[in-house]
């Protein structure tokens, strides 16, 4: 498997896996939280390392999913005060935890491989050096197989509570009535969503992952008002995305993720366009 093939499938695996969780945030409304919690996690994993003085450690990834969760509920909480609004709310908090984060990692991180400038950017080009062995045998980039346990994870959790994430999604009220939760269930996808960006943090960075959990949903989201047909394009979506992206960094040599969410912008941007076009045709059409 050679470099370029390598990457492509990291960047593909990261897309679906952050696109699978991107689609009920897009559904519910909540894609200005996918920017909060990607920023904010940040803060978990310092605080992870900082215990545990090992950025490989399980623990990070529990202590970024339970600053993620706490980002939503503070903003949440916020809100309900009704001294400000849902998108005030959020640009207090994640701010405020992403700047102690950075403050953290200046001061007291700056011997380790933990920089601003690989949390917001990533650099997927350098997965291809980081590698997974098992019994002596090189089983490709150690990135490729987190984010495929991740991708497998939230598949595994969407198609174990798919009638939950449906129901609630669509109808909340009717889903307290039949028994569900929205409250479990919202949060724990907002975990989900924590966990998601945690494992794509070193490989894209966090402004990729929010592209990656907006962009490929809302594209879909725009062709298609079906659950299950906007997952599919989802994933589709997110595949090309993906592949153009990293074979056009390549032809002109440009940063591999920025590329990647220039397409994504792109995409999205035409996806729209073309949306935008077909109604005013629909509407010039006599019933």
């Amino acid at each position: 498997m050679n470099m370029m093939i390598e990457i492509i499938a990291v960047a593909i695996v990261v897309a679906i896996a952050c696109g699978l969780p991107g689609v009920f945030l897009v559904l519910r409304g909540m894609t200005m939280l996918s920017d909060a919690i990607t920023h904010s996690v940040l803060l978990g994993i310092v605080l992870g390392f900082f215990v545990t003085q090992d950025l490989s450690s399980p623990w990070l990834f529990l202590g970024a999913a339970a600053i993620g969760v706490a980002t939503v509920w503070l903003t949440e909480t916020l809100q309900r005060t009704r001294l400000m609004k849902k998108d005030a709310a959020i640009g207090l908090v994640y701010p405020l935890f992403f700047s102690i984060a950075i403050i953290l990692i200046t001061r007291y991180a700056g011997s380790v491989h933990l920089d601003v400038d690989s949390v917001m950017m990533g650099e997927i080009g350098f997965t291809t050096f980081t590698r997974f062995t098992l019994f002596g045998l090189d089983l490709g980039p150690q990135a490729l197989w987190i984010n495929l346990a991740i991708l497998l994870l939230n598949a595994a959790l969407i198609a174990l509570f798919y009638k939950e994430l449906q129901v609630t999604t669509f109808h909340p009220e009717y889903a307290a009535a039949l028994g569900f939760s929205p409250v479990l269930v919202h949060y724990g996808l907002m975990t989900i969503v924590s966990l998601t960006a945690v494992g794509a943090y070193d490989s894209v960075g966090s402004i990729l992952v929010v592209g990656f959990m907006v962009g490929p949903a809302l594209t879909a989201h725009l062709y298609s008002k079906k659950l299950p047909t906007m997952i599919g394009l989802t994933v589709l979506i997110a595949i090309f995305n993906s592949v153009v992206g990293v074979l056009l960094a390549f032809q002109f040599d440009v940063a591999i993720a920025g590329m990647i969410a220039v397409i994504t912008g792109i995409t999205t941007l035409l996806a729209f366009m073309g949306t935008l076009f077909q109604k005013k045709i629909n509407k010039r059409l006599p019933a």
